[in-house]
């Protein structure tokens, strides 16, 4: 039996919502593989992937199983009791990266403030109350709680809300003398993406991570890799850290790790998880066995040499076509990024009108993303198909042109 719901439209939003968001005119209400559709009957190719979060794409057979086997059986028990889904998952996360422990919340901002809390409590521990600062990049994202937007490196999302957190610092992206400066025996953490997303879509040079790592062992400091939108498969190694080959003391995932149901989870070592002994964090919805038993999916089903190889070809597909549109309409002066995150640089004459791509795109029926005002950004499925692709970027030349000839 259906049940009936009271029609909703876009305009419902501004008169019930917190206006935080700019949403766009349509809804999305299906998804399948690469396609949405919207309230209208409208197709839309999805290059957005829920930024970067729908590594599967919309309705991928393994996790719809996956839930729908776990939501017929246990939902929540809360972290009184363990559960099964997140001691698979656990063990899985554990034989498959460096790690030797692993805490689960339900956020890219909570798996970064786990980090940030363990990095301080083991400094605070092991050497006094004066080791506490933490060096992070400038246009660096970790989140929205008040300690993870303090330490991202964007002052436009930290300031108005009253004292900042204090002891944290910012310096240059892939700036190794200035990293050099600003270490020393105060420093607990430094905190990297080995990938800036929101940023502009830019890796890290690997003289920079190596360098980052180096300086960490010197100075007793940790080495904390937000991986939340470079995890997880979509720089074509399950995590960026090792395509780079250079291994952190703590490293934060989410988005992708769900495939699209909330959660987020903090790895780490054997020595440095006994510092967050009973009492010290917690989480009630954290490794609940409905979001475990979804992330067990997905890693499953990434975690694989063919997606992995895919992921790496897919890469070259985009690029390709990308820069071939970007030279022949003079819009980009580069598409970099590494595996299915990829970000064009607007041109000089294009600069800050990314959101006006999108809005072109949309209208082309194709969702990207920007990463702020002069990045477009590509984070599609893992496993979008050739077609699709092809049919987007099609799509996606259309609505250049179409601005371009405006």
């Amino acid at each position: 039996m259906s049940v009936q719901h009271d029609p909703v439209q876009r305009a419902d939003f501004d008169q019930v919502m917190v206006p935080n968001y700019a949403p766009a005119a349509f809804i999305p209400v299906r998804g399948e593989g690469s396609r949405v559709w919207d309230q209208s009957g409208r197709e839309l190719i999805d290059f957005s992937g829920g930024i970067a979060v729908n590594v599967l794409g919309h309705a991928h057979p393994a996790l719809v199983k996956a839930l729908t086997d776990q939501a017929n059986t246990l939902w929540h028990v809360s972290n009184v009791f363990t559960n099964e889904p997140a001691l698979r998952l656990a063990k899985k996360l554990i034989d498959a990266t460096f790690a030797e422990r692993v805490f689960f919340c339900n956020s890219g901002a909570e798996a970064n403030e786990a980090a940030f809390k363990l990095a301080r409590r083991v400094a605070f521990d092991k050497f006094g109350e004066d080791k506490y600062e933490i060096i992070a990049a400038v246009n660096s994202f970790h989140g929205r709680t008040l300690f993870t937007v303090s330490v991202g490196g964007q002052p436009k999302y930290s300031d108005g809300f009253g004292p900042k957190i204090k002891g944290i610092s910012h310096i240059p992206y892939n700036d190794l003398d200035a990293l050099k400066a600003a270490v020393s025996g105060k420093t607990c953490a430094v905190v990297l993406e080995p990938i800036q997303g929101e940023g502009g879509v830019v890796p890290a040079d690997l003289a920079y991570l190596q360098g980052a790592r180096e300086l960490c062992d010197k100075h007793n400091a940790l080495l904390v890799f937000d991986e939340v939108q470079s995890g997880m498969g979509r720089s074509g190694s399950l995590f960026a850290y090792q395509h780079y080959g250079v291994t952190p003391d703590i490293l934060s995932s989410a988005k992708g790790l769900g495939g699209g149901f909330p959660i987020g989870a903090m790895l780490t070592t054997n020595e440095l998880a006994k510092h967050l002994a009973v009492g010290t964090h917690g989480t009630t919805y954290g490794g609940n066995p409905l979001a475990c038993a979804v992330a067990e999916a997905v890693l499953d089903t990434i975690n694989t040499p063919e997606v992995l190889a895919g992921v790496h070809s897919k890469h070259q597909h985009f690029k390709t076509r990308l820069e071939q549109i970007g030279q022949q309409y003079g819009v980009f002066t580069e598409v970099r990024g590494m595996g299915l995150l990829i970000g064009c640089a607007l041109s000089d004459a294009w600069k800050g009108k990314a959101k006006t791509i999108l809005e072109a795109a949309a209208a082309e029926n194709l969702m990207v993303l920007q990463a702020g005002p002069d990045v477009v950004r590509f984070a599609p499925s893992l496993v979008v198909e050739d077609a699709d692709i092809d049919e987007g970027l099609a799509r996606f030349e259309r609505a250049v042109a179409t601005l371009t000839q405006a």
